[in-house]
């Protein structure tokens, strides 16, 4: 993977000779993230690899199956679509075997593997919940985490209690939403 994105970078220079902007515009906009969070930098670290290590894992055991893995502060969530009860039970062990792991929320379902349309309407329908909460302007979107499987939103973050609440409306009146889930932290 670090292989292809090196890769792409150096196949990149040419169009972004003299696009100094581009680039340092690019690494304010990730540090601007990055501070906003409100995870400590080694817990963001952590859950990129708790994600990789559970994904990976999961992948090894657990064939035909759709299985995303989201960690947000070391709780992780799994959404997708498994063939039998025995595949989710064991996906959700495996989950909890890896290191710094908190919790595990398992929303897998039991199911043949969702269309690549459903998939690309699912990333659609992410966006649009994300957009909405900037253009709500009630908090700050960087502190919500939207993950979309089926139709259902999952919302992921430290947040308050109002900060939830917002998120949940938002989410909840967004056109083609069947559900959210709230797997929210609270901070009062």
């Amino acid at each position: 993977m670090r292989k292809i994105l090196a890769l792409t970078c150096i196949a990149m220079l040419p169009v972004l000779a003299g696009c100094a902007a581009a680039v340092v515009g690019g690494a304010a906009a990730t540090g601007y993230m990055v501070a906003e969070d409100r995870r400590t930098m080694g817990t963001m670290t952590e859950d990129e690899g708790i994600e990789q290590k559970a994904s990976s894992r999961i992948g090894d055991k657990i064939k035909d199956a759709h299985i995303n893995v989201t960690s947000y502060n070391r709780a992780v969530l799994l959404t997708g679509e498994v063939p039998s009860d025995a595949a989710k039970a064991d996906a959700e062990r495996i989950a909890r075997a890896v290191e710094n792991v908190r919790s595990v929320f398992n929303e897998l379902q039991v199911s043949g593997n969702t269309s690549m349309q459903a998939r690309t309407n699912d990333s659609v329908l992410t966006s649009k919940v994300k957009g909405r909460f900037v253009d709500s302007g009630k908090f700050n979107a960087l502190h919500v985490k939207v993950i979309t499987e089926n139709g259902v939103v999952y919302l992921l973050g430290l947040v308050k209690k109002q900060e939830a609440a917002d998120a949940t409306e938002i989410a909840r009146t967004t056109g083609g939403v069947r559900k959210v889930v709230r797997v929210f932290e609270y901070l009062d």
